[in-house]
């Protein structure tokens, strides 16, 4: 599928979108309606499935008319559920006596879901592309690959949760996404332009701040010539999409991670006080989301990559920690308690 022919199916699928969803007369019809025009068998999952095959320097253009095209169905698809509430509200003043029988409430997606693909939708439309790997590992892709060897100081910070599989202490559920990063630059060619989310697994003690599952997103781009203001400057955007705030500013701070060089913290203006200093940023008017850098020429050697002919960044940061800063949570264990109370809030 060409760029224009995406666009063309998009307009189409588009056209038909508002024509069908005014009609929906009720909220089971207007989901099911959804899922045709932005589901896994939709015009918007095709093109998303299409933007793989396009040019590099086409990526961009076909996200953001993707984009356009989520955006303009959630719209209409927002304003009929608004209708539909109304008419219930209305219905709700009729008094129904009949007895017995247990109500149904329909279920949606989880929190961290919802936080994840609106990510994954970000940086499609930047012209990435989602990557995924196993959950257990080797030594080799989780550790060695990224610049870590054995007795390396890092390697007492994981936490690691070790399977018993091959030789001891060789086989392990992943303690990053980064895993994904390797495997991806051993089975593909220069340029490469992905993000990969998914669950990882450290042994932490459940509490406020820490679990033993968890779930991560990093961004890798490898191509010739980049460099650090490439870095920031994906991270600004994606950092403006995410809030919805063109006043987000970003901050970077020297770090220190094995498989970057160089590598600094990543944060962001605080989004609830303007940068002025409250609860959520601790008074610093600062929000980590947690770290990036250059690609190590150790890792670019470690998959057959010449690192004289090739550049790359990468970042990454915790999808609890997104949504904890969005939606005020304040304990991590709340994603994991299975209150329906606290997720029919999302």
């Amino acid at each position: 599928m060409t760029l224009d022919e995406m666009r063309a199916a998009l307009d189409d699928a588009l056209r038909g979108a508002r024509a069908a969803i005014p009609g929906a007369g009720d909220v089971g019809a207007l989901d099911e309606l959804q899922r045709s025009l932005v589901g896994k068998r939709s015009a918007a999952a095709a093109a998303k499935e299409a933007i793989k095959g396009l040019a590099a320097d086409e990526r961009p253009a076909a996200g953001q008319a993707l984009g356009a095209y989520n955006a303009a169905v959630a719209e209409l698809i927002d304003a009929r559920r608004g209708d539909l509430a109304s008419l219930a509200a209305l219905e709700g003043h009729v008094v129904d006596l009949t007895l017995g029988g247990h109500g149904r409430v329909r279920g949606h997606l989880h929190l961290i879901t919802q936080v994840q693909r609106e990510l994954e939708d970000i940086f499609t439309g930047l012209g990435y592309r989602v990557a995924e790997g196993p959950e257990v590992e080797d030594d080799w892709h989780n550790f060695e690959a990224l610049n870590i060897p054995p007795a390396h100081p890092a390697r007492s910070m994981q936490d690691t949760l070790y399977v018993a599989l091959g030789a001891d202490e060789q086989v392990m559920l992943r303690t990053h996404t980064s895993p994904v990063q390797i495997r991806t630059m051993e089975s593909q060619v220069p340029p490469i332009y992905v993000v990969a989310p998914g669950r990882t697994y450290r042994n932490e003690t459940l509490d406020a701040r820490h679990s033993p599952v968890f779930h991560q997103m990093e961004c890798l781009a490898v191509d010739r010539g980049l460099t650090m203001a490439d870095l920031f400057g994906t991270i600004e955007a994606f950092a403006k999409r995410l809030f919805d705030d063109d006043s987000v500013r970003t901050r970077f701070r020297s770090d220190f991670f094995p498989y970057t060089e160089p590598s600094a913290e990543l944060a962001v203006s605080c989004v609830f006080c303007r940068g002025e200093g409250c609860r959520v940023c601790s008074q610093t008017g600062w929000i980590e989301l947690g770290g990036c850098g250059m690609v190590d020429p150790s890792v670019f050697t470690a998959v057959g990559l010449d690192p004289e002919e090739w550049q790359g960044f990468a970042f990454g940061f915790g999808l609890e920690r997104i949504a904890m800063i969005r939606c005020g949570i304040d304990e991590i264990r709340t994603f994991f308690d299975n209150d329906v109370r606290f997720l029919a809030q999302y």
